[in-house]
């Protein structure tokens, strides 16, 4: 899942000689088979631009690492947004000038892993390989090969405004189950009945993260493969359409909003105090309280806290996050893989933690689980959930096939008739490559 942030960049040049698009120089060994100071060339680096805005001095750190370790290659390193960079990768894919390494979102990976465009990885080569997180870990896997590494992790939250909540339930806390959550949420409702448009819980109709969230909670999920490893669409299962409906009820009883709209901009709903409690990823949070998107009077009501599921626990979340990825046709690619094994280094974990953003280990995560600002993604991210790792799953994001269903059943259609609909596009998409 990618990192949004609220402005685009240009790509640039960070670092390096220039030189041409694609990369050149001897092709690579195994690590540790050559001198680092013999080798040539290019490593050429793509990153999101939220590593430029976020953690830059982690950037400096190791490409001075990587300068030091191999004083004859050029490192060319470019930032991108998450807009642009999948067409621009495949237009480089194409031209035959694909970058050394690649950040991909964790949502984008399979596409690239099933057509080849990645160099397979040896998990040993890397820190905490053997305690990153299970579902960003699983996200780089495919046909039990490793073709990426994690970089960092993310969760969805509850993001709240406590002071609505202290003067309708006489609590700033949020309760801990979903069945006192309800009853809560009915007092805010009461209590703001006046204000035109405001939903207790701003729970958007076509949020299909949110919906696969109790879908999940519930035992079910989206598709499951067979023992010949054919995928089918599992939605209109029992547990998954009970997982759906309950998501249908909750959005119908609280959002007072136009049910097609999606969730890309609940955190300005939330902001602009036309809510009491959005499902987000944790760094909406700074939406909220900015100017013209939210409210910066707002920064000590908002709150981050573990959204209440059903059954008395809490709600799966959809584990997001990034990874680092060496391609295919890398022409440098030991030097590439020995960048990728620094940037994501235990050292280099850690100034990522000490920014309260997840890292990809459960070790460092540990800590997070306590600080009262890491600590509703932290205990998320451990059991999250993610999409199914098949080789059409990109055609069934593009065709829209969830929030077609979920517009379908706000529309009137049963869960029943709207699940059976989407598990028959599944099943023509989900085994071709996209």
């Amino acid at each position: 899942m990618k990192r949004q942030v609220l402005a685009t960049l240009g790509t640039a040049v960070l670092l390096a000689t220039a030189v041409g698009c694609s990369s050149g120089g001897k092709s690579a060994a195994p690590a540790g088979t050559v001198d680092p100071k013999s080798v040539t060339g290019t490593v050429t680096v793509w990153l999101m631009d939220d590593a430029q805005k976020s953690w830059p001095e982690l950037v400096q750190q190791v490409n001075d690492e990587f300068g030091a370790k191999y004083p004859n290659v050029q490192l060319k390193l470019s930032y991108h947004t998450w807009k642009d960079k999948i067409a621009e990768l495949d237009a480089a894919i194409a031209a035959n000038q694909v970058p050394d390494v690649v950040e991909l979102g964790n949502t984008e990976t399979t596409k690239y892993m099933v057509n080849g465009a990645l160099a397979g990885l040896d998990r040993t080569d890397f820190d905490n390989s053997d305690n990153w997180i299970k579902g960003l870990a699983d996200t780089c896997t495919y046909n039990q090969k490793l073709y990426c590494v994690p970089y960092y992790a993310g969760a969805r939250v509850g993001v709240y405004n406590a002071k609505m909540f202290q003067d309708a339930t006489g609590s700033a806390s949020l309760p801990q189950t979903e069945e006192e959550l309800t009853a809560a949420l009915d007092k805010v409702a009461l209590r703001y009945k006046s204000t035109p448009g405001f939903s207790a819980l701003y729970l958007p109709g076509p949020y299909w993260y949110a919906a696969m969230s109790y879908v999940t909670a519930y035992g079910g999920s989206i598709a499951k493969f067979d023992s010949a490893g054919i995928w089918h669409g599992t939605l209109h299962d029992t547990k998954s359409q009970a997982g759906l409906q309950h998501f249908v009820n909750l959005v119908k009883t609280y959002n007072k909003g136009d049910l097609k709209v999606n969730e890309a901009k609940q955190a300005g709903v939330l902001g602009h105090e036309k809510a009491a409690l959005i499902y987000a990823n944790g760094w909406e949070l700074s939406d909220a309280i900015a100017p013209i998107t939210g409210t910066p009077a707002l920064k000590d009501s908002l709150k981050i806290v573990t959204m209440p599921g059903p059954n008395g626990k809490p709600l799966p979340s959809f584990i997001g996050g990034s990874d680092l990825a060496v391609t295919a046709k890398s022409q440098n690619a030991a030097a590439a893989t020995d960048w990728v094994r620094m940037f994501t280094s235990t050292k280099s974990q850690q100034v990522l933690a000490d920014k309260d953003t997840l890292p990809n280990n459960l070790t460092q995560l540990a800590p997070l689980k306590n600080k009262p600002a890491t600590a509703a993604a932290a205990n998320a991210v451990q059991d999250a959930w993610f999409t199914p790792a098949a080789p059409g799953w990109g055609a069934v994001e593009k065709q829209n096939v969830l929030v077609n269903m979920l517009d379908a059943i706000f529309k009137g259609k049963s869960v029943e008739d709207a699940t059976k609909e989407a598990d028959a596009q599944i099943d023509q998409l989900i085994n071709n490559p996209s």
